[in-house]
């Protein structure tokens, strides 16, 4: 899917006052989902946005579009909530890979539904695919998201890889006593099939706000986990993605841990998010939100939105301190943040 580099003069890059230069992107299309994870919401769910106030396909076109020509961004997430529940998503897909200077763009799921739509998802011009995998256990798996719907997850991930979405990548939050005994097993399932496991460390992200520190499996306990089962070399950290990643030696393999909260990477964050009802905020944890559906439904020109976008990104913080007294939970879950 290469495509011809834009014309025209590069855009002035996305900085703050910390030189941190933006250019990934995260979209979140919906805030609902279809699983009711224990670590990120209760049984019954949450009070969903209602549908007025989502962006519509248009919207959220011509607010990639700036983001791109006038911004510099080079990378879209597509995030939920679960986003293959929005409806003609390889419609919307095709629009954003059809723009002049289309960003590459990528899907975070929990799999669901994947199987059906990985094919018309490659073939509208997506890249790759994470999906979220907490164990291998049938009965583990219902009792973590409260659905029976494993076989389902593991039919979606045979279906991209079938669709070439590569690499697909499989993202585990272990929680200490429910999951972080499969750590091992989950490094191994990955060896197997061709995917790239990714260890996330759980974040206090949670619409209950029970989130518990001492339950939060750390990095070094990660890797500590996979290494007693394989010898690990280190490979570093691309760029300024999230995850610091280590090869499992004899293969192909890449494992990558995301350690939020004891190896924070906010000094390379280059990460910018808007949610599924036009808020654009600098940081997860931002407290703050830029409304650009207001803007947008104002009448605000392209020169307005790039304005507002530039001036939420000037107010970035140095970092979320998670780890330090002054730190302030946001007001919005994961869920309706967008991954």
């Amino acid at each position: 899917m290469s495509r011809p580099l834009p014309d025209g003069p590069a855009p002035s890059p996305l900085t703050d006052r910390f030189g941190r230069v933006h250019t990934d992107l995260r979209v979140s299309l919906t805030d609902r989902c279809n699983l009711r994870c224990t670590y990120c919401m209760p049984a019954e769910g949450l009070d969903w946005l209602p549908r007025p106030e989502l962006l519509t396909d248009d919207e959220v076109v011509r607010l990639v579009d700036v983001a791109a020509r006038r911004l510099g961004i080079t990378e879209v997430r597509l995030t939920g909530g679960e986003p293959l529940l929005r409806r003609g998503l390889p419609g919307l897909v095709a629009r954003l890979h059809a723009l002049p200077d289309a960003p590459e763009l990528s899907l975070t799921t929990n799999g669901i539904g994947l199987a059906r739509s990985a094919a018309a998802l490659r073939d509208a011009g997506l890249s790759r695919v994470n999906v979220s995998l907490d164990t291998l256990r049938p009965e583990r798996f219902t009792a973590i998201t409260r659905r029976d719907r494993l076989a389902d997850v593991l039919d979606g991930l045979r279906a991209a890889r079938a669709a070439g979405l590569a690499p697909v990548k499989i993202n585990t939050v272990p929680v200490r006593g429910v999951n972080d005994d499969e750590i091992g097993e989950l490094a191994a399932f990955a060896v197997e099939h061709g995917y790239r496991a990714r260890f996330i460390e759980s974040m206090p992200l949670d619409a209950q706000g029970a989130w518990d520190r001492d339950r939060m499996v750390t990095a070094e306990e990660i890797l500590g986990r996979i290494g007693e089962r394989f010898e690990l070399v280190p490979a570093g950290r691309r760029d300024n993605a999230p995850a610091e990643e280590w090869r499992i030696a004899g293969t192909d393999t890449v494992v990558g841990v995301i350690a939020s909260v004891t190896r924070p990477f906010c000094g390379g964050c280059d990460r910018v998010r808007l949610t599924a009802d036009g808020q654009l905020r600098n940081c997860l944890f931002a407290t703050e939100e830029s409304d650009l559906r207001a803007l947008l439904r104002g009448g605000a020109d392209d020169t307005g939105i790039e304005a507002a976008w530039r001036n939420c990104i000037a107010g970035k913080g140095p970092g979320h301190a998670i780890d330090s007294p002054e730190f302030r939970r946001p007001g919005r879950p994961m869920s309706a943040i967008g991954g």
